[in-house]
């Protein structure tokens, strides 16, 4: 069969111009007429393998157009290019449609690192190659052939997000569809990477593998960095860089064989000598190198937790993953801390019931939540073996605009345009499993500058309202809620620096801050710097803006207030005899508005 394969390009080479409908070429604009060749089978199939073989100064243009209501699948299996050649000079680009002038689906290059396919949306698709004058061999091996967008192959492609798992071509072990094109996205656990191995593969053998292929990527997607194109009886075995892998076989339309049989396991990214601890807003994680515990002669299958039930991932290395609110976690409230404590323990298997030859393990896990950060601690007992290890950590906080009171649909676009005086409502959370904590607001300023520089404007001051319209809502476990209407501001003063407040006894005090917010007015002088909302941890750029637009918009940052139940219920009731002073306008009249 490769003696076939290797001999119909050369019985079937035909100059460019006497292609029939179904592969025109035509004659660019200001270019000598294009001089490439094409090999392949016959042209009047609706499906095809070209070869092209390419001169220097190239521009070709073709279109692919077949009267059938099918899209059309185009693969770059194999191609040689201009390897110092750049993008610009040298590419192969595809249109949607029966000219340049339509949807450009994509480029191809000698710098891309993945297979190159793309899909019409209807029956007809265009592919322009340009060439630079470098005198070198070109080669470029294209399939396409038209499909139904709606049919679909059993088995053929999936999402997999099991730690571990396996999967086949579709039919194994008999031979698998023509015309088959198949993704299969593996994506484990963050921190995690993932080992791939083909247990089996018989996919039709070729040095290049340009007619039935296997690609891996390094990723989430079939644009992520290429690991590898394979083919033939080979057993490869592929690694990922992160937590995402992307499988990809494709077909063409003959000589199917039986495809292949593969697997996947997850195995810890980081390297870990004996134990680590991380602690999050709604678990604490501790990993376990396995070989720490050999070296103990330990096994992983005997270690457990306070609630034996709660079981850890086993790579190579054990992964307890354990919720703040389970799993025999205790929670205790401390002076300025709340801590949440685990223990890990390794029940021994005893030849005897009068006697045991191993020493009791035990680890013990402490998350401490303090002072808008939370201390982790871990020490190891073994008899007279301590190791104690720590890490710092942060709430994780986060606020945004919602429609209405309800708070049901949160506002997406930004900048966030509005009305002058138009009600604005207002949600912070804290993102825990901990259904004691609740959210406080201690403080809402306002600002015309994301550094927040004078003049600002509070309008929630220690808890209570400084603004005759801000409404705060009352306390809801893990938000904290309130809204205000929109004003303006009418002129900077200069810079003043913010200080932050003691945090007394039992609160633990977060930032967020979120915006920008525009009159309706200024949506055409906006620009296209702003955000929408900040998660709690990142660091929030000091963008360039327009002088003439700096008082368009407002920012808001938030102090929270983070608050055990049991404090809760003890608070005295909120002043509520701040009301807000107009600010004089002293600028003549004229003014910008947020």
């Amino acid at each position: 069969m490769e003696a076939v394969r290797s001999l119909v390009p050369l019985v079937l080479v035909i100059a460019i111009a006497s292609c029939l409908a179904e592969f025109n070429a035509t004659e660019s604009e200001g270019k000598s007429s294009c001089r490439a060749t094409v090999g392949g089978t016959s042209q009047s199939d609706a499906h095809r393998a070209l070869i092209l073989q390419l001169n220097p100064n190239e521009d070709c243009t073709w279109t692919l157009q077949r009267p059938e209501n099918k899209s059309i699948r185009l693969i770059f299996s194999h191609f040689q290019l201009d390897p110092s050649g750049g993008c610009e000079n040298e590419n192969i680009k595809v249109f949607d449609g029966n000219s340049t002038k339509g949807s450009l689906l994509g480029k191809v290059c000698s710098k891309h690192d993945y297979v190159p396919v793309f899909e019409s949306s209807s029956d007809t698709l265009t592919v322009q190659i340009v060439t630079d004058s470098v005198r070198m061999r070109r080669t470029v091996f294209i399939l396409y052939y038209y499909f139904s967008p709606g049919a679909s192959i059993p088995n053929c492609g999936g999402y997999l997000d099991a730690s571990q798992g396996s999967f086949t071509s579709p039919n194994y072990p008999n031979p698998h569809p023509a015309m088959a094109y198949c993704v299969w996205h593996i994506q484990v656990e963050k921190g995690y990477k993932i080992k791939l191995n083909f247990k089996d593969m018989f996919i039709e053998t070729d040095e290049h593998c340009r007619f039935d292929f296997i690609a891996v990527y390094d990723g989430p997607s079939t644009t992520s960095g290429l690991l590898g194109q394979v083919c033939g009886y080979v057993k490869p075995t592929f690694e990922s860089s992160a937590d995402a892998l992307t499988v990809v076989l494709s077909a063409d339309y003959a000589n199917s064989y039986r495809g292949f049989a593969a697997s996947y396991t997850s195995v810890y990214a980081e390297d870990v000598n004996t134990t680590s601890l991380t602690c999050f807003s709604d678990k604490m994680r501790v990993i376990i190198s396995k070989s720490y515990l050999t070296l103990l002669k330990y096994s992983e299958n005997n270690l457990q937790l306070s609630d034996p039930t709660c079981r850890p991932k086993i790579s190579n290395v054990v992964d307890f993953s354990i919720p703040l609110d389970g799993c025999g976690t205790i929670r205790k409230v401390e002076d300025h801390s709340i801590t949440y404590t685990n223990i890990i323990t390794f029940i021994p298997t005893s030849v005897s019931e009068v006697i045991t030859r191993q020493k009791h393990l035990q680890i013990v896990l402490k998350c401490e939540m303090e002072h808008n950060s939370t201390v982790e601690t871990m020490y190891i007992t073994e008899d007279d073996i301590i190791q104690n290890q720590s890490a710092l950590g942060k709430y994780n906080t986060s606020m945004a605009f919602f429609e209405s009171d309800s708070f049901e649909k949160p506002i997406l676009e930004s900048p966030y345009y509005v009305e002058m005086n138009q009600t604005l409502f207002v949600q912070v959370s804290i993102h825990t499993s901990d259904p004691n904590l609740v959210v406080f607001l201690d403080s809402c300023v306002a600002s015309p500058t994301f550094a927040f520089a004078s003049p600002t404007y509070d309008l929630i001051k220690t808890g209570c309202s400084r603004d005759e319209t801000c409404e705060v809502y009352p306390l809801s476990g893990h938000h904290g809620r309130f809204q205000f209407n929109a004003f303006k501001f009418l002129r900077t003063l200069g810079c003043v620096s913010r200080r932050k407040r003691d945090v007394s006894s039992y609160k633990w005090k977060t930032d967020s801050v979120i915006g920008p917010i525009r009159l309706k007015r200024d949506r055409g002088a906006s620009g296209s710097s702003g955000f929408q909302y900040q998660i709690h941890g990142e660091e929030t750029q000091n963008q360039p803006f327009n002088s003439l637009h700096l008082f368009s918009f407002m920012v808001l940052a938030l102090n929270i207030v983070i608050v055990a139940v049991i404090i809760v219920r003890h608070f005295v009731k909120q002043r509520t005899d701040y009301k807000y002073q107009k600010l004089q306008n002293i600028t003549n009249g004229s003014s910008l508005n947020i």
